[in-house]
């Protein structure tokens, strides 16, 4: 059987070889390693992956790994290799990423389960249809929001979902839903020099005549467009090109860094270090 651990705790000597001499005491064989000691913090952040012939699966190797994780005060998560992720795709109009995401699942290089998707629109309804996964469409207004976002809490734990995608959903989810979803929910956004906010941001750069456009993955939080982030892209463009062109590069750019996010997340290699991550790619 394949698994991943992933810890964090106080940085002291002696962390590696304990977690590496419990696991050997359980006859795994270890086959990627990855950490980062930051000293600003002075915390250790780190990512195993390995086989371990264990027929109780993941309690029994946290059963094995509880004695090391009280004693050097570890924060730490053990997956199961084999399970696939469960992830609500959110969209509004806007589909590239959204259908870039779904291709990326059929084709396997992202290992995941969609298991719904949302939106404040009809017009990925078919695709959902076309995919087999189940479309739920609801509409959003300042009057009905509250309700919605309770529809879509109820939908997580109905799906047992373990991450919100939202692949270009224009609406602003709560305060108190990002703070119940932290570290469970991705977005994706357009980030220029300077920022451009508001309707028509690639339009707003064709007129301001910038030279890098790009996106921004990122974790969702209380703060708009200001969580954790995960990973970025940027392109450049020219004079020569029209808005259009920049639009058509925006798509692109966003549809990669929002499944290589995804990707690095469902593969355990996100480690959230207060406002910062730590990726292990």
């Amino acid at each position: 059987m394949h698994f991943i651990l992933t810890f964090s705790c106080p940085d002291q000597p002696g962390i590696v070889a304990a977690v590496a001499t419990a696991l050997a005491q359980k006859g795994a064989d270890i086959l990627e390693t990855h950490q980062f000691s930051d000293h600003a913090t002075r915390q250790l952040f780190m990512r195993l992956a390995f086989t371990a012939p264990a027929p109780g699966g993941v309690e029994e190797l946290k059963a094995c790994l509880a004695p090391v994780a009280t004693k050097f005060s570890m924060t730490m998560r053990l997956h199961d290799a084999a399970v696939l992720p469960r992830l609500i795709l959110m969209v509004s109009r806007f589909d590239h990423a959204l259908l870039n995401l779904l291709y990326q699942v059929r084709v396997n290089w992202l290992r995941a389960e969609i298991v719904a998707i949302v939106s404040n629109h009809q017009d990925s309804a078919a695709t959902a249809a076309q995919a087999g996964i189940p479309y739920y469409y609801w509409p959003v207004n300042k009057d009905n929001k509250a309700e919605q976002e309770e529809r879509l809490s109820a939908l997580v734990t109905e799906t047992q979902a373990d991450l919100i995608v939202l692949a270009r959903y224009m609406q602003v989810l709560s305060d108190a839903f990002s703070t119940a979803m932290s570290g469970r929910i991705i977005n994706i956004h357009h980030s220029f020099l300077p920022s451009f906010k508001g309707a028509r941001p690639y339009h707003q750069a064709y007129e301001r005549g910038v030279k890098l456009i790009g996106a921004t993955a990122h974790y969702v939080t209380a703060d708009l467009d200001e969580g954790p982030i995960i990973e970025q892209e940027t392109a450049r463009v020219t004079h020569s090109l029209s808005a259009e062109d920049y639009v058509a590069a925006g798509r692109t750019i966003e549809s990669q860094v929002l499944a290589r996010a995804v990707k690095l997340h469902v593969e355990q290699r996100v480690m959230l270090n207060g406002h910062r991550t730590i990726v292990f790619s």
